[in-house]
């Protein structure tokens, strides 16, 4: 059951993505030649109005094509007939569809479960953060100028700055107090630790829904971009990386000890994985490589100051170069995911 609720929020992913660059090709009168979620043979096609709809066998992928790696035709529907800034906009708009519904169901856990403020609930005898002062109930909301807003952001920024000198500064009472705090490292854990533990959920409103949901999309995306930076200079390595076997092994473990809790504890812990999954898809997207939504941005730019288009052909090299090494990093990945999960 795991695995299927896996593929189901996979699927449902990509095909928003996918419908944020129809929905914007469509507002901007752009032919869409095919709607397609999955890759691989066809198991279900539909043409309506000039578009071929169809579901694919394999629920890794998807595309809305239109045209854009094309020479332009004479009609004025034509993607590359619309002008740089309507392109963008489509382009654009698969992102940011995925961080919508990252919000979306960022909102909806929020509103069942609760949020983490970034409030001190036990202040640990012994560790830094009760040695500079601060006290159970305290608002923690910078730390190195980082703002803060979720308490698993204190947690998080610990563990990627391990050992590190941290200037924070809380809330108490209404006045605002800065320390810098050297964290311990503990011998059982092998572990450095501030010492502060979360003062646990707070029930939220409508209001407090959104703010919270916004709050955590930003979490999301932050720790994304901060992995990249880690990968990029070495930190941490390309075997760590996961795809969709690592994904889907996550969420059937996920579900596995979720289930026993009832049907709220696992629809908790799976909108979570969704947020996670819909983030980071939204980030990478934006990365501006070849064959990705960022590379195509990157080209459109471009073409929007020196108002002329790159030949299709030679953007098309480009792109094809990009695909070829971007299946050869998903080979690695499932090479990795397929060890971690079955050796």
């Amino acid at each position: 059951m795991g695995i299927i609720i896996a593929i189901l929020i996979f699927s449902f992913i990509i095909f928003f993505h996918e419908l944020g660059h129809f929905t914007l090709a469509k507002l901007n009168h752009i032919d869409v030649q095919e709607f397609s979620v999955g890759m691989g043979p066809a198991i279900f096609t539909k043409e309506y109005h000039g578009t071929l709809y169809a579901v694919r066998i394999l629920p890794i992928g998807g595309y809305c094509a239109m045209g854009e790696d094309e020479e332009a035709t004479d009609s004025p529907t034509n993607f590359n007939n619309k002008s740089v800034w309507a392109r963008i906009c489509v382009i654009a708009a698969g992102a940011v569809f995925n961080f919508i519904l990252a919000l979306i169901c960022a909102v909806v856990l929020i509103g069942m479960a609760g949020y983490d403020e970034p409030l001190a609930g036990e202040v640990e005898e012994g560790y830094p953060a009760a040695e500079a002062g601060l006290q159970p109930g305290d608002r923690i909301v910078e730390m190195n100028g980082k703002n803060i807003h979720l308490f698993k952001e204190i947690q998080v920024y610990n563990q990627f700055h391990q050992g590190e000198n941290v200037e924070l500064t809380y809330l108490r009472d209404g006045e605002e107090y800065t320390v810098t705090i050297t964290p311990k490292f503990d011998e059982d854990l092998q572990y450095y630790r501030l010492g502060i533990s979360s003062s646990g959920y707070t029930a939220a409103n409508p209001l407090t829904a959104i703010q919270y949901g916004a709050y955590e999309v930003k979490y999301w995306i932050d720790t994304t971009i901060l992995s990249l930076k880690m990968l990029v200079t070495g930190q941490i390595g390309i075997d760590q990386l996961s795809g969709p076997v690592g994904i889907v092994d996550v969420v059937d473990d996920t579900y596995q000890e979720a289930r026993s809790y009832g049907a709220a504890t696992v629809a908790v812990n799976m909108l979570n994985i969704a947020i996670l999954i819909s983030a980071n898809l939204g980030v990478m997207n934006l990365l501006p490589l070849p064959a990705l939504d960022g590379g195509r941005l990157v080209f459109l730019a471009i073409e929007a100051v020196r108002r002329k288009r790159i030949p299709p052909e030679k953007e098309g090299y480009v792109h094809f170069a990009g695909i070829v090494l971007l299946m050869a990093l998903m080979v690695v990945v499932m090479f990795n995911d397929i060890q971690r999960v079955f050796f």
